[in-house]
């Protein structure tokens, strides 16, 4: 796969989109540069320790890189649009996007213990697993239905459906 594609995954809090995103990075991974990016609506993330050079710099409000022999670190105090991130990111094959709901990626919604079908104007697959009685709701048939636990059936969903970007 010399392209680069991308795929994105939503649901409710706590339905295991960070569980599934990391499981199926690590299989892709063997094979593919991969990239992720999270979205954090609430500004939760913490993402530096106090006190820190790395820290102080980021406070400034400056955009700040920090470099080293095994990674390189980018502290950005300015959202991004996809397009910017994919832009920085560059050297991927297939990146995975958890949350944001407005991007026009294939989507995968994940539940857990019930279906929430707000979600199904933007999604082209729920990821489910035994908690869920799908007999108690009506699935659009334009809408594919996966195994939440089985890896290897979502990440051929994505093989064939992932967007090229």
């Amino acid at each position: 796969m010399n392209k680069r594609v991308a795929v994105a995954f939503t649901g409710p809090s706590g339905s295991g989109k960070t569980t599934l995103v990391e499981k199926v990075a690590k299989v892709l991974i063997e094979k593919q540069k991969v990239a992720i990016i999270k979205n954090d609506p609430k500004d939760k993330a913490v993402f530096d320790v106090e006190g820190k050079d790395s820290y102080k710099f980021s406070r400034t409000g400056a955009e700040v890189v920090v470099t080293s022999p095994t990674r390189t670190t980018y502290f950005s105090q300015r959202e991004k649009t996809l397009n910017d991130i994919v832009a920085m990111i560059n050297d991927f094959d297939i990146l995975l996007v958890e949350g944001l709901k407005t991007l026009p990626l294939p989507r995968i919604a994940i539940f857990r213990n019930k279906i929430d079908e707000s979600y199904f104007d933007c999604s082209e697959a729920i990821a489910v697993d035994e908690t869920i009685n799908l007999a108690q709701y009506t699935i659009p048939k334009d809408i594919d239905i996966l195994d939440l636990n089985d890896t290897a059936q979502i990440i051929e969903w994505i093989k064939h459906n992932a967007k090229n970007i």
